[in-house]
């Protein structure tokens, strides 16, 4: 799982707060006293999943460490409309400047982590797993991977540091899949895994024989998924990508892969309705 509690996460909520405020909240510092307390209630307009309520007490705290935050539920939760997630106290100023992007925050990661929920839902009552790709939102990463967990999912890989992930470039780049595979396994650490795409049941013949760890069936249709699936036949992780939606995921997973990865459970989420009231 991942953690909001770490200094990547700190160092990018004070880069959000410095873009939003610049060289001050004009609005605010104008109207309103610094000496001003109020209490404020973040309620959802929509029913969901909440996601990035940790986040309230990090963004908070680089304005006003004395700013008292009640969480009302936890991430994770089903929410209903009108319900009342947090509940904020103290200085007005830091409680004003901070509410845009503390609802951006949330509203986003929610939506994620709601949309999440229904992709892995609509995967029963098969084995696989939802799981994340790295077409999400540049410096939102942490934020988005971090969301889809709350909503059942897998993170996937993190970034080009964390897994090889050989895809047609690359194939084409160095010659063949074999080749591939062999050069990454001599160079990376033993702990790392090679993830290999296959578009046909050929590549995926030389992807297992190479010894690939995990097979990434690219944009197959299903009853050649299900050859593969056949074929790889436990000698690796099996992956199912492209143009999957809430419509053929079900038959997708019908295949027996263990993983199916998807840019719309992040891409496509939108935001989930949430408004802070005094």
């Amino acid at each position: 799982m991942i953690s909001l509690e770490t200094p990547i996460v700190k160092k990018l909520i004070k880069q959000a707060l410095i873009e939003d405020i610049g060289t001050g909240d004009l609005t605010t510092d104008s109207l309103i006293s610094p000496e001003k307390i109020i209490t404020v209630n973040y309620n959802s307009r929509q029913k969901g999943m909440i996601a990035g309520l940790p986040l309230l007490k990090t963004i908070f705290a680089e304005l006003d460490p004395a700013i008292e935050i009640e969480n009302c539920v936890k991430d994770g939760e089903n929410i209903t409309s009108g319900q009342r997630i947090a509940r904020v106290s103290g200085s007005a100023s830091a409680i004003l400047k901070a509410e845009r992007l503390s609802l951006n925050f949330l509203q986003r990661m929610s939506a994620i982590s709601t949309m999440t929920a229904k992709f892995q839902q609509a995967i029963n009552p098969y084995k696989a797993r939802i799981c994340a790709t790295r077409k999400t939102c540049p410096n939102f990463r942490i934020f988005e991977k971090y969301s889809v967990c709350i909503g059942g999912g897998s993170a996937h890989r993190f970034g080009l540091y964390d897994g090889v992930m050989i895809k047609d470039n690359h194939i084409s780049a160095i010659g063949s899949i074999k080749h591939a595979v062999l050069t990454a396994r001599d160079k990376i650490p033993h702990t790392a895994s090679i993830e290999v795409e296959t578009e046909t049941l050929e590549q995926v013949k030389e992807a297992v024989e190479a010894g690939a760890d995990i097979i990434m069936l690219d944009n197959m249709p299903v009853e050649q998924m299900k050859q593969a699936v056949k074929l790889i036949n436990n000698r690796a992780i099996t992956e199912a990508s492209g143009t999957v939606n809430l419509e053929n995921i079900n038959k997708i997973a019908s295949c027996g892969v263990d993983y199916i990865s998807a840019s719309a459970i992040t891409a496509k989420a939108g935001i989930l309705d949430i408004g802070l009231d005094i």
